[in-house]
């Protein structure tokens, strides 16, 4: 099994710097998206140290003597703690934390994980479907029927999280495992690219490019719709050997 990824990150058109963070590691089958929250600095901060603590809890020789969601659930544990403690520690880091969407790739399978609204899709061609779910307080209003998607797109303040690594010190990720089939292409991004660019607009793009091509022009695509975030596109495609 072969795989190869590819990622661009971009601070947008109205924001001053870049509080996503991403890793790509071959090695390791790891590949993240992480969108810092909690001010400047603390969002810079808890992304970049959430990517660093999990990259390294998977990198650990002792990781593979246990399950792969075993080692993603203690991977964001120990970064949920250690955004947390620092927050305590720095008072002008305060109330920071992170979003933060994974894939780790072990025994022919990805494994994915999600905290907050940065999202994974997977698209098998023609076809592009959300995997993972946000946690938002749109999200959760949309669950509960107390809204519908149409009306959801016109509300204001649409990236309010209902969950992140290291606002508390315990959190909790959704993990899903999925079977690798040759050619499947998975999409890891920041909310600055959902909530420019629609899932129909992405599986446009996707039945019309290359994947080694995509990232940049979902880039060019949300600053197009006016760059209001962040944004951040990470693609990762399986091949036959």
């Amino acid at each position: 099994m072969r795989f190869q990824s590819w990622c661009i990150t971009d601070k947008g058109l109205k924001r001053e710097g870049n509080q996503d963070a991403f890793l790509i590691d071959d090695r390791l089958g790891l590949f993240i998206v992480a969108d810092g929250v909690g001010g400047h600095h603390g969002g810079e901060v808890a992304s970049a140290l959430a990517v660093e603590t999990v990259r390294e809890v998977v990198g650990h020789p002792k990781a593979l003597q246990f399950k792969p969601k075993e080692v993603i659930y203690q991977a964001y544990e120990e970064a949920s703690h250690r955004i947390f403690d620092r927050a305590t520690e720095e008072v002008r880091l305060n109330g920071m934390g992170t979003t933060m969407v994974m894939g780790y790739v072990r025994e022919s399978k990805l494994f994915i994980a999600n905290v907050g609204d940065s999202r994974c899709y997977l698209y098998r061609k023609p076809h592009l479907w959300q995997v993972t779910e946000d946690h938002s307080l749109i999200n959760e209003q949309i669950r509960l029927g107390l809204m519908n998607e149409e009306q959801a797109k016109k509300v204001v303040g649409k990236n309010v999280i209902t969950r992140s690594v290291g606002f508390e010190r315990d959190v909790y990720p959704d993990v899903l495992e999925r079977e690798i089939s040759m050619g499947d292409v998975f999409l890891f991004c920041s909310d600055g690219l959902t909530g420019m660019v629609t899932d129909s607009d992405l599986c446009s793009m996707l039945n019309q490019y290359s994947a080694d091509k995509i990232a940049p022009l979902m880039i060019d695509k949300a600053l197009a719709h006016g760059g209001d975030d962040n944004v951040t596109v990470l693609v990762l495609q399986f091949q036959d050997v």
